[in-house]
């Protein structure tokens, strides 16, 4: 959440007018319409599709489980899940 603003800074007066109605100057949180995506503000879930990715191949490529896990810092019980789509 960034600063706050002042409603008469960015409102029109007839909803500033309005909106006082219901509250005096208390502070008034009005959420996002739309949130955006886990992940996809900080990148993370980029950095964790090309990580499976790259558990996958190396499954293909012959590596076992419990090497993976080792690896990553998994449980073998998650590489198995990202090894067969269970995600």
């Amino acid at each position: 959440m960034g600063k706050y603003k002042n409603a008469k800074d960015i409102l029109p007066q007839s909803l500033v007018e309005e909106i006082q109605k219901y509250i005096q100057g208390g502070h008034l949180y009005i959420p996002q319409t739309q949130r955006k995506a886990w992940g996809t503000k900080t990148g993370i879930r980029e950095e964790l599709k090309e990580r499976n990715a790259l558990i996958v191949n190396s499954f293909q490529l012959g590596a076992t489980v419990t090497e993976l896990a080792l690896r990553f810092c998994l449980s073998e019980e998650r590489i198995r899940g990202i090894i067969y789509g269970e995600e």
